[in-house]
């Protein structure tokens, strides 16, 4: 008897040639590197090097989230990844009254150049690449990154790392918009274009569907509306007068690892192939680097239990090899103790190490894309691919990614699907360890990791000191030139960055663009 997928499709118990009557390897497959790219972007893949081992990490001040980036790093991280605190996301700073109690709680508090100065003192920017989980405010945490570099003599060119960036995936299912989708779209053409320019090395969008996995998407739905909006912003970049070919290449996204292994390698082989056709047939891309879906993975949080939270190391390495097997980037994977808290130190480090063991402990690395003429995986492949292509086509019918959430359709059959795993858990239907079937009588007791609840004392302690110190004329004259660069069609990231290197804060840079470009407020829709 078949089951079902975690997308709701079939899988055979047993698969075997006719699984792939008609299918075709040359146009299927290809080889690694090359086109449709099911198989890798590159061509030797992790026999040449593995993956970027990029730990996501920050938590209250600048300097204790500092402390931990400088313990991963000695650990053997390759790349940095920075959680921001919520404040900071909504583009607000940490004595504003909307803060209060959400200051360094999941993610580290940055209001100001003097912040980050200091979350990346003594860590050498021009030899790390970092990763900023940062979206409505993305334009403004780039280019403090890139002041502080300089002021470690690191020229904007030779620096590397991404910003997430992706303001769409924020109304579908994350939250953390600031603006309306038309200046924020704006504001991410203004970024491409200021990049191109400035940081050429920097990845200027994550394109996400973590987020919406973890709000309930299933696989296909996961891809498909990822997708989608991956499609918006290349249109917005174009329509900005753009050449597809001058900044696909820096394009790149992320996607959750699931413990359902089978599914999420045929999600990654899909994705890569739907990218692949979409960049070269609808847009007309020339340059192979813009045909290439690069992603960096995260281990699933949402299958992450605090009960037996021990079971959870478990969770994490198979999900962690799922994303090798599918041929990630790089890869974050969770600490087992997140369904509780903040990782502790020993934890973040045991996550670590899961990816160490994968590396150099399997033979995972050792062959490009081993599961590649599995009867099971390339059926799985198509079937994914062709359910995320029915949902593309959807979000296409009602106008593209923008008018679709505009509707609340991705929003809509997001919860549809949680609503279904949910029941399914609930009646047991589904198997959660430790959840539902092999439960203890009592749990053992661990002691999580507390943020102090004075850091929001001490935050706005240090924003009175630099209002009191800075320049506040060259403050309002930088602001007053941003706010005239958002009513124009100038590039607001020029304006933006003397703002900040005058330390105008965080939220000051904000609340400009926000009287011009105003807050998006949803609709009923969603």
């Amino acid at each position: 008897m078949a089951r079902e997928s975690e997308s709701g499709l079939p899988i055979e118990p047993v698969y075997g040639p006719e699984a792939l009557e008609g299918w075709d390897p040359a146009e299927k497959l290809g080889e690694p590197g090359a086109y449709p790219y099911t198989r890798g972007v590159y061509p030797s893949m992790y026999t040449g090097r593995p993956w970027t081992m990029r730990q996501y990490a920050g938590f209250g001040t600048a300097t204790e989230s500092n402390a931990r980036y400088r313990q991963l790093i000695a650990h053997g991280t390759t790349g940095l990844s920075v959680a921001f605190d919520l404040p900071t996301q909504m583009g607000h700073d940490s004595d504003a009254a909307i803060a209060h109690g959400e200051v360094g709680k999941v993610g580290v508090a940055i209001d100001s150049i003097d912040d980050m100065r200091v979350l990346f003192d003594g860590i050498p920017l021009e030899k790390v690449s970092t990763s900023m989980t940062i979206n409505a405010p993305a334009a403004l945490l780039l280019l403090l990154y890139q002041l502080v570099a300089e002021e470690q003599g690191v020229a904007a060119d030779r620096l590397t790392g991404t910003i997430q960036n992706d303001v769409l995936k924020e109304y579908i299912a994350r939250g953390t918009y600031i603006f309306p989708p038309k200046p924020s779209l704006r504001l991410i053409a203004d970024i491409f274009q200021y990049c191109r320019v400035e940081m050429p090395r920097w990845n200027t969008i994550s394109i996400s569907g973590y987020h919406m996995a973890e709000a309930g998407a299933s696989p296909a739905q996961e891809i498909a509306f990822t997708l989608a909006d991956g499609i918006e912003y290349v249109r917005t970049a174009v329509a900005a007068g753009m050449d597809v070919d001058d900044f696909a290449p820096r394009l790149s996204f992320f996607f959750v690892a699931r413990t359902t292994l089978l599914e999420e390698v045929a999600k990654f082989r899909a994705a890569r192939r739907i990218w692949a056709r979409v960049m070269r047939e609808e847009f007309g891309a020339r340059d192979p680097k813009s045909l290439m879906l690069r992603f960096h993975t995260q281990t699933a949080g949402v299958q992450l239990t605090a009960q037996q939270p021990e079971v959870n190391l478990v969770r994490v390495a198979v999900q962690g090899l799922a994303a090798v097997l599918g041929g990630t980037q790089s890869l974050h994977t969770n600490s087992f103790d997140e369904a509780i808290a903040l990782p502790t130190a020993t934890s973040a480090r045991l996550a670590l190490r899961t990816q160490q063991v994968l590396a150099h402990e399997t033979d995972v690395t050792a062959t490009v894309d081993p599961f590649a003429g599995s009867y099971a995986i390339e059926k799985l492949t198509d079937d994914v691919e062709a359910a995320a292509v029915e949902l593309m086509d959807r979000v296409e019918d009602l106008g593209g990614a923008v008018e679709a959430i505009e509707q609340g359709f991705q929003k809509n059959e997001i919860e549809r699907n949680a609503y279904r795993i949910a029941q399914e858990t609930d009646s047991g239907e589904r198997v959660v360890v430790g959840v539902n079937r092999f439960r203890l009588d009592e749990e053992e007791p661990y002691e999580p990791l507390r943020v102090d609840p004075a850091i929001e004392a001490r935050q706005a302690e240090r924003l009175a000191a630099l209002r009191a110190e800075r320049d506040q004329p060259a403050v309002d004259a930088a602001l007053t030139a941003l706010k005239k660069a958002a009513q124009g069609e100038d590039n607001v990231l020029y304006p933006m960055k003397e703002a900040l290197k005058a330390r105008a804060t965080v939220g000051e840079v904000c609340n400009a663009l926000r009287e011009v470009w105003g807050a998006h407020i949803p609709s009923d829709a969603f």
